[in-house]
């Protein structure tokens, strides 16, 4: 396989800024991602934004069949030129947030399916909560982020980058953050450091929750204005709890309210959701 520089120039492509294109072309790079991901010949991978190839062959030669997902028409008409030998890639012209996952799992059949991709930064957290929609249908997402977004991905509580997503995230998966990528290691140059995260689906949620949506509001709102305590960010929320039953709510939960969200691990938020989707607040 050419280098990712060579492939832009035989097919004459610019990268388009308004796609998030910058293509990865360190070779050691590419290569310990696909050790990440731990791909084995029975997998099937679906790789996120194949561009013009490169990783795409890397996953090929391992996998045993590789989704090409690209978005954009141009770097179809390349993956197709330069992957149309392989048989077990399919190249797949649509958008990754359109994307059933399911079908994978369905065409894998008793292999596992393990997700690859470097993610347009500016789609970041609308991929990984899709991927989070279809953790049962993936065992494994690789995904290289900008590094400010894998942190708050893999945030533990009390830490700056603990947010929203951070807590969804630790409730679904088990999230490991892995090498960091600089700017030099791709063409063009991003204006920003990349790293590479790995998220491992959890068999079960790491607690019980009733109502998963009730789940996301109940944790958005606590983190509405991060400098205010709970119990006036939940009183001024549109959750289904009236204003006045908040403080007696979060003493039943042992939670005391001047604190705030960041502080909350996902058991206290998973308690707070249940309870209020309980109704019957005193």
């Amino acid at each position: 396989m050419q280098s990712p520089l060579s492939l832009l120039r035989k097919h004459g492509i610019r990268p388009r800024k308004r796609l998030g294109q910058n293509f990865l072309c360190d070779p050691n790079i590419l290569e310990k991602i696909v050790r990440i991901a731990g791909v084995r010949d029975t997998d099937t991978v679906v790789e996120i934004g194949s561009g013009i190839g490169v990783l795409t062959a890397l996953l090929a030669a391992r996998a045993r069949r590789v989704i090409a997902l690209e978005v954009d028409r141009r770097l179809v008409e390349v993956l197709r030129s330069e992957l149309g030998g392989l048989s077990n890639v399919a190249i797949v012209h649509g958008d990754v947030l359109e994307y059933d996952f399911a079908s994978a799992r369905a065409e894998g059949g008793k292999g596992r399916v393990r997700v690859v991709g470097n993610v347009p930064y500016n789609l970041s957290s609308p991929i990984v909560l899709r991927l989070l929609d279809y953790r049962e249908s993936v065992d494994r997402a690789v995904l290289m982020l900008q590094r400010e977004v894998a942190d708050r991905l893999a945030a533990a509580p009390g830490t700056k980058d603990y947010g929203p997503l951070s807590v969804t995230v630790s409730l679904y998966t088990e999230a490991r953050l892995e090498m960091r990528v600089p700017a030099s290691c791709f063409v063009p140059r991003p204006d920003v450091e990349s790293r590479v995260i790995r998220l491992d689906m959890r068999r079960e949620p790491l607690c019980g929750v009733d109502d998963p949506a009730l789940f996301r509001d109940v944790v958005r709102s606590c983190f509405a204005r991060r400098r205010k305590t709970l119990l006036n960010n939940l009183r001024q929320s549109s959750l289904p709890v009236r204003p006045e039953a908040v403080p007696a709510v979060l003493e039943e939960l042992g939670i005391d309210g001047t604190r705030r969200a960041e502080t909350l691990t996902v058991l206290e938020f998973a308690a707070l959701s249940n309870r209020i989707g309980r109704g019957q607040n005193p």
